[in-house]
């Protein structure tokens, strides 16, 4: 059986790669975006990737076509495939007739932290002894891989409300039949493909159609847009969780303002404290998340708790990338207003009164047709100097955030002056690049600048 995957650089299709590769299938690959973190995994794992995106990249002897959902009609490719009635699927589609189809499934979705909820869960289970597979948009450093089959029933899975692929524009999440699902939060984007909130909140509410009468919907107490799903059906048990102090639900007292220690509180009484090197309210969220997912897995809380302790984050989720004397260069994947400020958040309570420099690069599809341009100053607040960077082809003008933010904001169409400034402020001492994208390497770009300068 040989597959070659269109968009084989993509988060979750690198994850397919790797499932398929696993399974003893011959994998090939092709793909516009080829960058770190997922292009240096697919390498390490011996899966050939071709630059670009061309008919003739596809192996003669190819049985099936992956097709991701960066492909859109018109591209050669695609045409060629469709023309010559080549055997075609979705990944998502792939997914769930090859490995998920006899597994207990646990998805998380939601807006926000979905990658990193879904990496803490699948650790939870690991460290219980489960052994379980997965399929995550990033690489767990507990793992250092994004997808494996694993060898228990169990199955963990980052369920996104994309689109499935240019043929299937329903959410990738309804494939996946999952029997314990978790809602981390639920705000307005993808802009490219939903028109409003409410048209989200359809494509949720199709989920929970899934999820069996025996199994378990996990839910953010704090979040009104999934109260709203909720309300539009549900014929499973709900678990609510909250990142506040609380007595009903899943809840948290914090013993250090920075959310790196925190009592779990489960209807009110006490399960434990987590002590772990994360930080962030958000996160504390994730982790009560995943100790109630874990727990309908079987998962005891105090030993969910335990494994959180030994947690290492997820690669591109406030991952250090390196220090040079007193400054640190961290890359966060944060591109949604909200995800933004809670990481801000998340790192102020940390340092303290340093100095935060934040670094900018709008290129979702939502930001860059500047759905959330009214939110994006306030996101950055917290930081003590912004500095956004405007790609070609932005549809709108950046520099209404930088007036709104004052002095302390700059914007560069440049990455090389980028580096430049910040190198040489001798007051740096945080530094906070933020992208969905690889930023053309920013990251080492900046911290030899840092050796060079010091």
């Amino acid at each position: 059986m040989t597959t070659h995957i269109l968009g084989i650089c993509g988060t979750f299709m690198g994850g397919i790669a790797l499932l398929a590769r696993e399974a003893g299938i011959e994998i090939s690959g092709s793909d516009n975006n080829v960058y770190p973190p997922m292009s240096t995994m697919l390498a390490e794992q011996g899966v050939e990737i071709q630059q670009g995106m061309s008919a003739e990249d596809i192996p003669a002897n190819t049985d099936t076509i992956v097709v991701g959902n960066v492909m859109r009609r018109g591209m050669d490719v695609v045409e060629h495939v469709l023309n010559e009635n080549l055997s075609y699927t979705s990944g998502p589609q792939w997914l769930y007739e090859n490995i998920l189809h006899d597994k207990w499934v646990l998805a998380v979705a939601g807006t926000h932290g979905k990658t990193t909820t879904a990496s803490m869960l699948a650790w939870i289970l690991e460290y219980a002894g489960l052994k379980p597979g997965f399929l995550i948009g990033g690489v767990p450093e507990n793992f250092g891989v994004s997808a494996r089959s694993g060898e228990s029933p169990f199955f963990v899975v980052e369920a996104d409300e994309y689109d499935t692929a240019f043929f299937d524009k329903r959410s990738k999440f309804v494939h996946y039949h999952p029997r314990t699902v978790i809602l981390n939060n639920l705000e307005f984007d993808h802009a490219d493909i939903f028109p409003d909130l409410h048209a989200i909140k359809i494509q949720f509410h199709h989920l929970l159609r899934m999820v069996p009468g025996e199994g378990l919907v996990v839910s953010n107490g704090q979040a009104a847009a999934l109260d709203d799903v909720l309300q539009m059906g549900v014929w499973t048990p709900v678990e609510k969780f909250s990142a506040t102090q609380g007595d009903s639900g899943w809840s948290v007292e914090y013993l250090v303002e920075d959310g790196s220690q925190f009592k779990v509180f489960l209807h009110g009484a006490e399960q434990g404290v987590v002590k772990w090197q994360s930080i962030g309210e958000h996160n504390v969220a994730n982790a009560l998340a995943a100790i109630a997912a874990a727990r309908h897995a079987g998962v005891p809380v105090n030993h969910a708790i335990a494994a959180l302790g030994e947690f290492k984050g997820v690669k591109r989720r406030m991952q250090l990338r390196g220090a040079v004397g007193n400054v640190q260069v961290y890359d966060d994947f944060a591109h949604h207003p909200t995800a933004i400020a809670t990481t801000l958040d998340g790192l102020r309570k940390k340092v303290g009164k340093q100095k935060i420099t934040a670094i900018l690069e709008p290129r979702s599809n939502t930001m860059r047709m500047g759905i959330h341009k009214d939110s994006l100053a306030a996101s950055l607040a917290e930081a003590d100097e912004v500095i956004l960077f405007q790609p070609a082809g932005v549809d709108w003008e950046m520099a209404d955030v930088i007036a709104s933010l004052g002095e302390k904001a700059s914007l560069f169409n440049d990455i090389e002056k980028i580096i430049h400034k910040v190198s040489e402020d001798k007051q740096a001492e945080n530094i906070l690049i933020m992208s969905n994208g690889g930023f053309a390497g920013i990251h080492e770009k900046m911290l030899g600048a840092l050796e060079q300068r010091r």
